[in-house]
């Protein structure tokens, strides 16, 4: 019996410790090597990487599109032996995952992300897992992410405005200040404002940088413009520096690099 509960309670351990973010991958260049953690709880793309990378679907593939501040993608299976100048990367529509965009990761630098389709056609966000991309970004000040907050936020907010404070109410509040009725007109501006409140706080396209959002922004740096947009299944643990010397490569019109820079995936556990 105590046999049975030894090996029952081993199994399980076993088995929860291959679901604990514990997959990393080593993608290996011509410029150096990067170690990155899958996260668990994108299961699709997690799997999905692992099964090409095992497959060597990746190796011989180019990082084909490299943006200093931005990032560098990879992967493509067009991007393999082609000659300089040629424009790559096109995706492979047999190769999609649903999108497993959660809010609590963001796109800090070593983020590794799986590119998509436009919204127009493909408004369900699904991933193409045939391609990667990982984030090199740059560093922002605290005083930067609250003027892109207010970018986005103060037309969201104007326009909610503008819906409930229409001429007929403004005409309203005015005769009512003119009136001196100053229960009524403290009572319709409250209302209004009240209505404009619960829109705004309800509205999908406010932006409010989270605490980690913030830490990572202002240390590590990233590029929070892709927040929400995109899946992010996995980080880099090590080999940051050679995200840094591929995104400094000098390339041509199309962001190609003009050194080649060769892909190996292996997954390491």
């Amino acid at each position: 019996m105590v046999r049975f509960v030894y090996v029952f309670l081993l199994t399980v351990l076993i088995t929860f410790s291959g679901h604990a973010q514990s997959r990393e991958i080593e993608i290996s260049t011509n410029m150096g090597s990067m170690k990155f953690r899958l996260y668990d709880d994108t299961p699709k793309h997690r799997d999905a990487f692992i099964q090409l990378a095992n497959e060597g679907y990746y190796d011989g593939t180019l990082f084909y599109r490299v943006i200093h501040d931005f990032l560098i993608q990879g992967g493509s299976k067009s991007s393999r032996n082609a000659p300089p100048g040629k424009r790559i990367g096109y995706g492979d529509p047999d190769k999609t995952v649903d999108d497993e965009i959660l809010s609590h990761y963001c796109h800090k630098k070593g983020a590794l992300c799986a590119p998509r389709q436009p919204d127009e056609v493909n408004p369900f966000k699904q991933s193409d897992i045939s391609q990667f991309f990982i984030i090199e970004g740059s560093v922002y000040t605290e005083g930067a992410l609250d003027t892109m907050e207010l970018a986005v936020n103060r037309p969201i907010r104007n326009k909610i405005v503008q819906k409930y404070m229409t001429p007929e109410a403004r005409d309203e509040l005015k005769k009512l200040k003119e009136e001196n009725k100053v229960e009524d007109f403290r009572k319709l501006a409250g209302e209004i404002k009240n209505k404009i409140e619960t829109e705004y706080n309800l509205n999908p396209g406010l932006l409010e940088f989270t605490e980690t959002q913030r830490k990572a922004y202002t240390t590590v740096g990233g590029y929070p413009e892709l927040d929400g947009k995109y899946t992010i299944f996995g980080e880099c643990i090590s080999g940051f520096d050679v995200i840094d010397k591929i995104a400094s490569l000098k390339t041509d019109e199309n962001n190609r690099p003009y050194t080649d820079v060769k892909i190996t995936v292996k997954v390491l556990n």
